[in-house]
């Protein structure tokens, strides 16, 4: 059976550390408050200074970003912290698609909007941690509605083996389902990534792998589920 990463994290009893950036502290009373109802969160720093509040959380896992600080959209600021390495959760109230769009293409892990509940922030932020796909309700209609042209084309098998790996399987559980090799299914996975980013749109993780697959129609958000799918029987792995 294949291991869960995060799982074991937890089974060690070490929690999730979780930095939080915005600059209305009744929303990061609101954040923290919900994300301690979560045993495997815990929110190391907070406040209105992404460098400051990463300074006092440099072991955070999960950075929870609110896009418009002190008056300005911090795209920017975002594209920096991904770059870097940080898995950046944008937490926004600006909940447009070409907004929630261009988030992704900053490379954030994933769009969460502020009208959302405690329920989608805590699986957006497991999921993130543990580099795993999930798609809140409004992230998903800003994907599905997205008609940019520059879409490559997957094979059928291509497509086949990313749905069965976002639905959390392992890339060993996706070959036995496919009755085919494990290093074959590797093949067609780092394919769709090569062609994304010729396609200049590259897909660096699973997670940023899935946004562009419902971009582009080629999965369906609701085929994807919260982890709940055919593949339940196998343990998942990034």
């Amino acid at each position: 059976m294949d291991a869960d990463p995060l799982a074991a994290d937890v089974n060690a009893g070490r929690a999730v550390g979780v930095a939080i950036v915005d600059d209305h502290p009744v929303v990061i009373d609101g954040v923290r408050a919900w994300l301690a109802t979560e045993p495997r969160l815990r929110v190391l720093a907070t406040g209105d200074d992404p460098d400051a509040v990463l300074r006092a959380a440099p072991d955070a896992e999960v950075v929870l970003l609110d896009l418009r600080l002190h008056g300005r959209m911090v795209l920017d600021k975002l594209a920096e912290l991904s770059a870097a390495g940080w898995r950046v959760v944008v937490y926004s109230e600006h909940t447009d698609p070409q907004t929630m769009l261009a988030a992704l293409d900053a490379g954030a892990i994933a769009f969460l909007a502020k009208h959302e509940g405690r329920e989608h922030c805590v699986a957006t932020v497991l999921a993130a941690a543990s580099d795993r796909p999930y798609v809140p309700p409004a992230l998903a209609g800003a994907m599905v509605g997205d008609a940019r042209p520059d879409r490559p084309s997957l094979s059928d098998k291509e497509r086949e083996a990313l749905l069965l790996w976002f639905q959390s399987m392992s890339k060993a559980s996706v070959a036995r389902r496919m009755q085919i090799s494990e290093h074959t299914v590797k093949q067609y996975v780092d394919r769709a990534r090569i062609k994304y980013t010729r396609a200049g749109r590259p897909a660096a993780t699973k997670a940023a792998l899935l946004a562009r697959a419902i971009e582009d129609g080629l999965v369906r958000p609701e085929d994807i589920g919260i982890y709940r799918s055919q593949a339940s029987a196998d343990r998942p792995t990034p």
